[in-house]
């Protein structure tokens, strides 16, 4: 009875490493697909050359790059900060 049981859960095992295989290859095909279709879409678009060419789209372009480094920074800050004040557990 053992050995009947060990032997179904050795086939279960080998069943989950194929569909994790096909998972794998199934995520990077789709991967391979959307970084085609958004180079396509970026190189069809055009958009950011009309906005650099104006003096007010560029100093729009770089207080949006401003406000996306300073809110990387917060969140970052804002993680960190969490970590370190921990609850800590009373006995």
């Amino acid at each position: 009875m053992t050995k009947e049981l060990i032997e179904q859960s050795r086939g279960r095992h080998a069943f989950a490493g194929v569909a994790l295989v096909v998972t794998t290859i199934t995520l990077a095909v789709s991967l391979v697909i959307v970084a085609t279709a958004v180079s396509i879409g970026i190189a069809r678009a055009d958009t950011l050359v009309p906005i650099a060419a104006s003096g007010v789209g560029r100093f729009a372009l770089a207080l949006f790059l401003g406000f996306l480094i300073a809110a990387v920074g917060a969140l970052t800050a804002a993680m960190v900060r969490r970590d370190r004040t921990a609850p800590q557990r009373r006995d």
